[in-house]
């Protein structure tokens, strides 16, 4: 029998050739396979492992060395301090994001904001941490994809099921139904050009790609947040979107007739996000 530190080395081994994180990551399936926690682990490192659960962290490891991404095979990723559930079919949140939902959170709390849109919620990470951090606000996400729906149902906690509210919808459409008026319009939409997806890294393109594709040049949610969703907002009222690092001037130059339309840096420095005071 193996113990649980040699079935670790085995599979850091084995992703060398595919992350730079190899141990890291092979110490994080383990822990998920055997349902371990780091403290146990430490404890039992030299134990003999469980068959069973050798078997389990040998499939997850041959699965993330073909590119499946690691939170997909875990099925989870943190987001501000909370875990979500993602998985095949919807958009792995990344560290900008991170920065787009505490750049809302801290505008909301300034303003005294009440009513937020989150466009293109998929698993619901901007949304529902906003309705997390903010208690007094509403939130409304709007996700069309059923898989990505079913994500974000269960990313609902019910401290906030009564503030976070689902909806169904398109928004390369004009709103379907009443709504009330936003005070702040979130979005991290589809942004990469179509033709740019083949060559993204393998492990991105397990990702659904309409999560990824923005249309010939990477724009056109963008368009549909401008013709139908800005125009809801009152003055005094937000928006805020992540946008790759090449499009941020032009979308200040689109978004300049909402309102006061400025890029904004991530923490590497990248032209990632585009703000509108309208």
């Amino acid at each position: 029998m193996i113990s649980y530190k040699l079935l670790s080395a085995e599979g850091e081994a084995r992703l060398r050739e595919v992350t730079e994180n190899a141990a890291e990551e092979a110490l994080q399936l383990l822990l998920y396979a055997t349902g371990m926690d780091r403290t146990a682990y430490l404890l039992r490192r030299n134990d003999s492992a469980v068959r069973e659960q050798a078997e389990a962290y040998r499939r997850l490891v041959a699965e993330r060395a073909q590119g499946e991404p690691l939170q997909y095979l875990m099925r989870s990723q943190d987001f501000l301090g909370h875990t979500f559930a993602v998985g095949p079919g919807v958009l792995i949140p990344r560290p900008e994001t991170e920065e787009l939902a505490l750049l809302c959170i801290q505008k909301i709390r300034d303003r005294g904001y009440r009513r937020v849109f989150d466009l293109c919620a998929g698993a619901g990470c901007i949304g529902v941490s906003i309705a997390l951090k903010c208690p007094q606000t509403e939130v409304w996400l709007f996700e069309k994809y059923e898989p990505a729906i079913g994500y974000l149902q269960r990313n609902i906690p019910a401290s906030a099921a009564d503030r976070a509210h689902l909806i169904e919808t398109d928004i390369l459409n004009a709103p379907a139904k009443a709504l009330p008026q936003p005070d702040l319009i979130v979005s991290n939409p589809p942004y990469i050009p179509t033709g740019e997806i083949p060559g993204l890294q393998r492990e991105v393109l397990r990702e659904p790609a309409t999560a990824l594709d923005g249309g010939d040049d990477g724009l056109a949610f963008y368009r549909a947040i401008l013709r139908h969703w800005t125009p809801l907002l009152p003055v005094g009222g937000f928006a805020a979107f992540e946008c790759g690092e090449d499009q941020a001037d032009i979308l200040c130059t689109m978004f300049s007739h909402v309102g006061n339309a400025r890029k904004e840096r991530d923490a590497f420095g990248a032209d990632r996000f585009v703000t509108i005071e309208k």
